[in-house]
């Protein structure tokens, strides 16, 4: 069908755990929020959110060690895969998040650097 999207069995999702009043995820909401279903990064591991308050989803209740706000958990194929607990400003978030990412087979169109 032409116009549906189809994602693969094995989709990739960044988890941000978050709560109310939490000052660094308004922060990341200003910053991260508005542009990164627009980067190849959202398009590759969407962003899925979850209040630390809730009960957790049960497809997420084997993560474990959530305490802090923003946490953020690449998630790949219903595995782990790496995350980012805080939130550590722009730059260092978007390279934290491409490092991780690229174990759940993400290739930025970035060029190589070179020595």
């Amino acid at each position: 069908m032409a116009g549906f999207l189809s994602l693969p069995a094995r989709a990739a999702e960044l988890v941000m755990f978050e709560e109310e009043g939490c000052e660094w995820c308004q922060v990341w909401n200003e910053t991260i929020a508005p542009v990164y279903p627009k980067t190849p990064e959202g398009g590759f591991a969407p962003l899925r959110r979850v209040d630390i308050s809730d009960d957790q989803p049960k497809d997420l209740q084997h993560i474990n060690g959530v305490h802090f706000t923003p946490t953020f958990v690449i998630m790949d194929g219903g595995k782990e895969v790496g995350r980012i607990i805080g939130y550590p400003g722009e730059e260092f978030f978007w390279g934290l998040l491409e490092e991780i990412l690229r174990k759940a087979g993400f290739e930025s169109n970035a060029a190589p650097v070179t020595n």
